[in-house]
């Protein structure tokens, strides 16, 4: 079911699509059909840059399972990590 519910946050980082790498500025995700997937809802993840405008984004669809995994391996690889070491004041 669509929730219409989207989170917005900003990001800092970069990303790449067609035309190369640019800088991430905003990530938004929501549930909702996907475009392209072949499930009736999934996950979806834009990262954007704002500023550059529909061009500058990179979107992610994923199954509840996948989105689920996904962001149990960020935490975990986080974990591991020294403190400090994915800090932007590298």
């Amino acid at each position: 079911m669509c929730t219409y519910q989207t989170e917005r946050i900003e990001i800092d980082g970069s990303g790449k699509g067609a035309n190369g790498w640019f800088g991430l500025s905003s990530a938004q995700v929501y549930v909702d059909h996907p475009v392209h997937a072949q499930y009736a809802h999934t996950l979806n993840i834009d990262f954007t840059d704002i500023a550059a405008g529909p061009a500058a984004r990179v979107a992610v669809e994923l199954t509840e399972e996948a989105a689920r995994a996904l962001a149990a391996a960020i935490n975990a690889a986080l974990a591991s990590a020294p403190a400090g070491l994915a800090s932007a004041n590298q």
